[in-house]
């Protein structure tokens, strides 16, 4: 005895709306920052904050590879992908991944070559208007890491979880912009340098983080455990369910797909039969909005004598 999920087309639209409305805010906000940015640096003889700007223009890159990936998983099934194309959000995370990755490893070894070669370099003090656009830079970005991450965690997108992480680096990158620039005014440059390197330790763990993300959903990883022991839970309560044979859950994308063995009294009709596991596959669905896919299977505690007599030779 099946039962099996037939998707929510209504909830998938509604997620990728989110996604959009964010990505949509994600450019408008960063194409401004940019230009205010880069302005400042020009101005105030900034290369931190003229570095910083161009970090934040990478931003709009990474936003559309989110809308791009978004928009390419929320596919309907086809012919030639039955299971939909959920999973290529996950290349797009992967994408995005790499980029924060490439970023790091650039402002750490621009700070690595800057300590090396200090005394070579003719440092110029900034003026004050790229401290106020460090400022600023810092405030937007944290609040679009929060905004971004809030949406990811409600519609469960990897990609735009990994959109949320590159707003926070481009925060670090303004703190050390700002921590340098500070510094050269202070007379102690630096510490511009020494602070890109920590920035760039922070944003590879955070590149590494997601990409590992990316990876367990494209390998079928099952859910965690929390999320099997409720579902354990959910099952068991249900009326004419005597036991769980079997349960195994992988992530498919930002989805899951679940199979159920469940095992009910044996001398039942199969209506009834077809009835609790109707019942097991709609309270699952209706739980666990991620399940995409719901298998339920009905094995009897008491199968008749003939069937058991053919098991034992």
């Amino acid at each position: 005895m099946e039962r099996r999920n037939k998707g929510n087309v209504n909830e998938g639209s509604k997620e990728k709306g989110i996604a959009m409305k964010v990505s949509r805010v994600s450019i408008g906000v960063n194409v401004i920052l940019s230009l205010f940015k880069l302005l400042a640096g020009i101005a105030a003889h900034s290369g931190a904050m003229i570095s910083d700007a161009v970090h934040s223009a990478s931003d709009v890159f990474g936003t559309f590879i989110v809308m791009i990936g978004v928009t390419v998983a929320d596919k309907k099934s086809d012919k030639e992908h039955p299971y939909g194309h959920e999973r290529l959000e996950c290349v797009a995370s992967i994408l995005l991944a790499v980029i924060l990755m490439l970023i790091g490893l650039g402002i750490g070894i621009g700070g690595v070559q800057k300590i090396i070669h200090r005394d070579k370099e003719t440092l110029v003090v900034p003026g004050v208007l790229a401290l106020i656009a460090a400022v600023l830079s810092i405030i937007v970005k944290e609040w679009m890491y929060w905004y971004t991450r809030a949406a990811a965690k409600k519609i469960n997108s990897g990609a735009l979880m990994a959109e949320a992480w590159h707003h926070r680096s481009d925060a670090l990158s303004s703190v050390g912009a700002f921590i340098g620039i500070l510094g050269a005014r202070l007379g102690a440059p630096i510490l511009d340098p020494i602070v890109s390197v920590g920035i760039c330790i922070c944003i590879g763990k955070a590149a590494i983080d997601i990409f590992r993300d990316a990876m367990d959903k494209m390998v079928d990883k099952s859910c965690d455990e929390e999320t099997i022991r409720n579902m354990e839970s959910a099952i068991i309560s249900t009326p004419g369910v005597e036991g769980i044979d079997l349960l195994r859950t992988r992530m498919f994308g930002a989805k899951v797909y679940v199979d159920i063995e469940i095992s009910a009294n044996g001398d039942m009709t199969l209506n009834d039969s077809h009835k609790i596991a109707e019942s097991v596959h709609d309270t699952i669905e209706k739980e666990f909005p991620q399940v995409k896919h719901c298998m339920v299977h009905v094995n009897p505690t008491n199968p008749p004598k003939q069937i058991a007599a053919m098991h034992s030779i």
